[in-house]
């Protein structure tokens, strides 16, 4: 065995990238972890880390091998969180790419090494014992027949050693943390299997008789190895779609200095305001807004957009993506943590270490089952010892292998993970997996306009100054708009404009920004009826947005489109069944206007954040089930009664979004697409679980009355498995 990858050294700096930190400071770790093989894997795990000091909580996932771990590093340090899970028989690796990866290939070795010893042995016993069957009564000496039982008896023995030890060590480890996983069983089988057959071949006319089954032993492992090695190859893709968005990011960056000379840093230096030079086919290490240049984008790796993005002065550029034309020049927005792409990998992360509840209830199940199967094949056993004792040690072997609970407790997290690795491919990432189910429930659909069903950037049309040059007051109203991420804001922030010193910014949840400038005065920016309130002065008919003190006042007039696709995506959900409304609280005769572009949907302008609480929670009074779909600025009270709640955008709220999908492509056909493939996955779950049932339901009858013999029943359980993997992986596909 490979020794295991060491975690990195103690030390705050060693647990960036794949910790989080809480406010009292405590740590929210996430690891990769290797050898799991059921639910109990999971659970002995977690036992064995909530006797370490500092660990607050484990929560391990079996199918994605994923543990994410809540301690106070104070109290204990990484070697104390591997050495406790080495003790549990199993290894882990911080969850970044490098010792993540490592931890794969010594799995991935390992798993092959076992999966060729066990495919080999298999073939050479049954090329011994093929003799046997094929020759006629008489043609075989007993003295030859012995010898290739004895040849057979060596192989299975380097067998049980190189290759099925792990099922020996892993049953010892579960019944050390007083859990039945599906260790336990298969590992009685087989010892029961090779002790029986050994004794036959030791004393022929011994209490154990004189059958052998050294064809089925070696079977049996080659048919579990296989179907482990497919299982393993899940969990390894799930892993790598992670990475993929991880490795993404460049480790330096050209800064522009002050004088403009060049100077490589390391992207860990970045710090907001930085301009950076992005030559052609380089990727950007931050988020940012470009400066200066015009070229095309490829987003493909964050977003799924296939198609390449034009970029000009005053468009936003996420780290990760590649600068596939011109060298552009951009200005930093977001680092580290805060990026586009690092949220991402924070989401996909907290979803593939997710145990949902359903899950748990199956791993439940899978448990009691497991200790079911063993006192039903110790039953089996007695009764077929008083009736048929030479058949005894078979259906009893037969009936704990036909019974290991592996597709039942794959059924559901296999699913979930391919589904999860699909949406993650086009752009929309699951922050909660079983949102899956909640969609194909979903009957009303819930839009907000400004920057979900409408275009990011609105276009200016009109501007009027009251008490102050036009020009100075847009000069201003832009600088102070930089610090908004609401997408009227984004309309007014020309890069080229100067910036002004702000203090005491402050954002009123669907009202604006208000803040004092250099001197002092008190500035608002956002809506027309709030700013020209505190300005004391009349605003401009048909204006959207107003920037004003007491002494003077801007009213400006935008013109808004729909998004790209918003009407298509109306149209399939409309077709799916769904109620599609608009839920706003902008002008009335703004929201007209695009609700008749949208199809005359129905539609409730002038509302606040309050008001829209109240008509969701209406809605559900009504028994309806409500997806809610805004831009996560201004409408979380309202996202957060919703039954399903979608955000659009690469904002840097994106990992702290309260959101069930996050549409990182802004695609709002993604919507429809997601609430079909949810129904698929509820399908396929359906399936895996039936299938899984159904299996066990049919063969145990069949293996009690001794109709299917160990080598069948390893084949079912292990094709089993395989089929439940299999059918989940038609999800992966978008």
């Amino acid at each position: 065995m490979d020794s295991p990858v060491p975690l990195a050294q103690d030390g705050l700096d060693a647990l960036a990238g794949f910790t989080n930190w809480d406010a009292a400071g405590h740590a929210q770790s996430q690891f990769q972890l290797s050898g799991l093989h059921c639910a109990a894997c999971a659970f002995t795990i977690q036992d064995a880390l909530a006797r370490v000091p500092g660990v607050r909580a484990a929560r391990v996932n079996a199918a994605s091998a994923r543990l994410v771990l809540d301690w106070d590093p104070a109290q204990a340090s990484l070697a104390d969180v591997a050495t406790a899970v080495e003790r549990a028989g199993y290894r882990a690796a911080p969850d970044v790419a490098a010792s993540s990866q490592a931890l794969r290939r010594a799995e991935r070795r390992q798993m092959l090494w076992r999966v060729f010893v066990s495919n080999f042995v298999a073939m050479q016993v049954m090329m011994l014992v093929v003799p046997v069957y094929v020759a006629e009564p008489g043609d075989m000496p007993p003295d030859i027949e012995r010898l290739l039982q004895w040849a057979s008896w060596v192989l299975c023995l380097v067998m049980l050693l190189l290759s099925a030890g792990t099922f020996f060590k892993a049953a010892v480890q579960q019944l050390r943390s007083r859990r039945l996983g599906m260790d336990v069983p298969v590992a009685l089988g087989l010892a029961v299997t090779f002790v029986a057959s050994t004794g036959a071949l030791f004393d022929p006319q011994g209490p154990l008789g004189h059958e052998v089954y050294f064809d089925t032993l070696s079977m049996f492992v080659a048919f579990l190895m296989l179907g482990r090695w497919f299982e393993m190859g899940a969990r390894h893709r799930a892993a790598q779609a992670l990475e993929s968005v991880a490795s993404a990011l460049p480790d330096r960056a050209q800064r522009l200095a002050a004088d403009g000379r060049l100077e490589s840093v390391h992207v860990a230096e970045l710090r907001l305001g930085d301009r950076l030079q992005v030559p052609a086919g380089e990727r950007f290490a931050a988020d940012g807004v470009v400066e200066q240049g015009e070229g095309c984008v490829d987003e493909a790796i964050l977003t799924g957009e296939s198609q390449p993005l034009l970029k000009a002065a005053g468009a936003e550029v996420a780290a990760g993506s590649i600068n596939l034309e011109a060298p552009l020049v951009v200005r930093v927005t977001r680092v580290g943590a805060d990026t586009t792409a690092q949220g991402i990998v924070r989401l996909m992360r907290d979803a593939q270490g997710q145990r949902v509840e359903q899950k748990l209830v199956m791993d439940q199940v899978a448990r009691g089952f497991t200790f079911g199967v063993l006192l039903l094949a110790l039953g089996a056993a007695l009764a077929w010892t008083w009736w048929a004792p030479e058949r005894a040690v078979a259906v009893a072997v037969a009936v704990l292998i036909v019974t290991c609970p592996c597709a039942l407790t794959l059924a559901a997290p296999a699913a979930w993970l391919a589904a999860a690795g699909a949406f993650a491919r086009r752009g929309v990432m699951l922050v909660r997996l079983d949102v899956l189910e909640r969609l194909t429930a979903v009957d009303l659909v819930v839009f907000d306009k400004t920057g979900t069903v409408s275009e990011d950037a609105p276009v200016l049309s009109g501007v009027t100054a009251v008490g102050a040059e036009a020009d100075v007051l847009m000069n201003k109203a832009s600088s102070l708009a930089r610090l908004s991420r609401h997408p009227y804001s984004r309309a007014l922030a020309r890069p080229e404009a100067p910036s002004d010193a702000w203090v005491d910014v402050r954002e009123h949840a669907g009202l604006g920004l208000e803040a004092r400038d250099a001197v002092g005065q008190v500035w608002r920016l956002g809506s027309p009826a709030w700013v020209a309130a505190f300005a004391g002065r009349v605003m401009a008919p048909g204006a959207q947005l107003a920037f004003g003190s007491r002494e003077a006042l801007l009213s400006l007039s935008l013109t808004e489109r729909p998004r790209p696709g918003a009407l298509e995506a109306v149209a399939a959900l409309r077709a799916q069944g769904c109620e599609v409304q608009l839920l706003s609280g902008d002008a009335p005769a703004a929201v007209e206007r695009m609700a008749s572009q949208l199809g005359g949907l129905p539609w409730v302008a002038g509302a606040t954040p309050a008001e829209k609480l109240a008509r969701v929670k209406a809605w559900q009074a009504e028994g309806r089930r409500v997806m809610m779909v805004g831009d996560g600025l201004n409408d979380a009270p309202v996202l957060a009664a919703a039954d399903v709640r979608a955000v659009m955008g690469q904002g840097a709220g994106l990992a702290r979004a309260n959101a069930d999908l996050l549409l990182v492509s802004d695609r709002l056909t993604d919507l429809p697409w997601a609430r079909e493939r949810g129904r698929l996955t509820q399908r396929v779950l359906r399936q895996n679980l039936g299938w899984a049932l159904l299996y066990n339901l049919a063969c145990v009858p069949l293996a009690l009355a001794g109709w299917l013999p160990p080598l069948a029943a390893g084949l079912g359980m292990a094709a089993s498995s395989v089929l439940v993997v299999a059918n989940a992986r038609r999800l992966a596909r978008h």
